[in-house]
């Protein structure tokens, strides 16, 4: 099977681009900031100096190390979702479910060393910018000298080969058990993770009530608070989905027509399947929100004090700044990939669409009120979740409701989610179309 996980990525490497994508660009971004601890072992290095780059090393790392498998596994599911014919004819071929587990983790084990090595010289150069910055904004000493050594290579090929690894697994055991005629795995685990989730962010937001507006962590229990909040209801996102979608069905399909009953017929059917998606909306909905609301009230509280920001100050800054933009980076690779890889294997399913009387533009007005739903939903739960910690966060850090730039950062945040969303669907829905129905209906069998 390992021979055959090597032949599979060889002869079809267009269906691991994804997979690559998602591990290269955590491979990176793990590498460059576990690259800060190095620098700091590094002889003749200041305490201030060292404990920045060591805290921009823990912080981010940990934040890589979450959005690295929720990347690799949200891209990872589809494509062992699209290739259910080709695991049940191994199976009836005489494959067992070990065998098949072990010839899809192998694939995803060989992607993610490949991102992986590819990552290193990016990670070295982005690094050396990150180290730029800090001596720029005064946080670290002009003479400290850039190290990459032995903490970031077994960071990134650590992180991204276990969640690899680990994705894989999850991803195959639900598909290789369905292609042997069996149930598919429940969803208990995931729920009771889910749950645990919501209830340690609704913990952490209460805790922030409890503190001293003075105390210098009060940022962290908000925003673990909404984190978690984030995590919990993207864990239960397929759940979610058909709840809403058994609400409001209705409604939104008589508004939108035939296209409209369409998508939430689809959505509601492949609620399992979008969930991957949906998780992604409400994690960079949710930690987006939280973490520049926080960061926008912490400042101006320090503003309206008159109190001079420390390095301390600057450099939790710079991090929650650097933390926003990799999860945005991250978020959109994987819903590019996610949407992309979902839309394009529906190739059969718009042809028999089109072959029973529906035309292009109903089929595309299905797509657009499907990532329309799927946007708005993720923005629901997001932004549940990324005010909740910003509210409390405001109420004890500053006795304010929120801060005048909430609407404007909700507004930035949504713009970025729903336009990739609807462009990526869209655009490859235009693309899968031009195809005459019949052809594509006649490939996809």
């Amino acid at each position: 099977m390992t021979q055959l996980a090597a032949r599979s990525v060889r002869q079809r490497p267009g269906r691991f681009l994804g997979t690559l994508l998602a591990a290269f660009l955590g491979a990176a971004i793990s590498m460059a900031f576990n690259s800060m601890h190095d620098t700091a072992a590094a002889d003749g290095i200041d305490d201030t100096s060292a404990e920045t780059l060591s805290l921009s090393g823990a912080v981010v790392g940990g934040y890589g190390t979450l959005l690295v498998f929720f990347a690799i596994a949200s891209t990872l599911t589809v494509n062992v979702r699209q290739r259910a014919a080709e695991i049940t004819l191994l199976r009836q071929t005489g494959a067992t479910p070990a065998q098949v587990k072990r010839m899809i983790t192998g694939e995803a084990l060989l992607v993610a060393l490949l991102g992986t090595v590819l990552a290193v010289a990016p990670a070295m150069l982005g690094g050396r910018l990150l180290l730029d910055m800090f001596q720029e904004t005064d946080q670290v000493a002009p003479g400290v000298e850039y190290a990459f050594g032995p903490i970031a290579l077994s960071a990134g090929f650590g992180v991204t080969l276990l969640a690899s690894v680990g994705a894989a697994f999850l991803a195959v055991r639900r598909a290789a058990k369905a292609a042997a005629g069996g149930r598919a795995p429940r969803a208990g685990l995931r729920t009771v993770g889910g749950v645990l989730a919501l209830l340690g962010g609704v913990g952490g937001v209460s805790a922030t009530w409890a503190m001293d507006p003075a105390e210098p962590s009060l940022m962290a229990a908000p925003a673990y608070g909404a984190i978690m909040l984030s995590v919990g209801f993207a864990a239960l996102s397929s759940g979610l989905l058909r709840t809403l979608l058994r609400w409001f069905g209705r409604p939104i399909a008589a508004l939108t027509g035939a296209g409209g009953y369409l998508a939430v017929h689809n959505t509601r059917q492949r609620a399992a399947s979008l969930a991957g998606v949906l998780m992604t909306l409400v994690l960079f909905t949710g930690i987006t929100i939280a973490t520049v609301c926080i960061q926008v009230i912490e400042s101006d509280a320090l503003e309206a004090a008159g109190i001079t920001r420390t390095a301390e100050d600057r450099n939790v800054e710079t991090l929650n700044l650097v933390v926003v933009g990799i999860i945005a980076a991250f978020c959109c690779v994987m819903l590019v990939n996610s949407l992309y890889a979902a839309t394009s294997y529906r190739r059969q399913e718009f042809g028999r669409q089109r072959l029973a009387g529906a035309t292009p533009r109903q089929v595309l007005t299905m797509v657009a009120t499907e990532s329309a739903l799927l946007a708005l939903i993720g923005l629901f739960f997001g932004t549940v979740a990324g005010f909740a910690g910003a509210f409390a966060f405001s109420q004890v850090r500053a006795e304010a409701t929120m801060p005048g730039e909430a609407m404007l950062i909700w507004l930035g945040t949504a713009a970025v989610a729903v336009a990739v969303t609807l462009l990526t669907s869209l655009l490859t829905a235009r693309r899968t179309l031009r195809a005459p129905a019949i052809q594509a209906v006649a490939v996809a069998a």
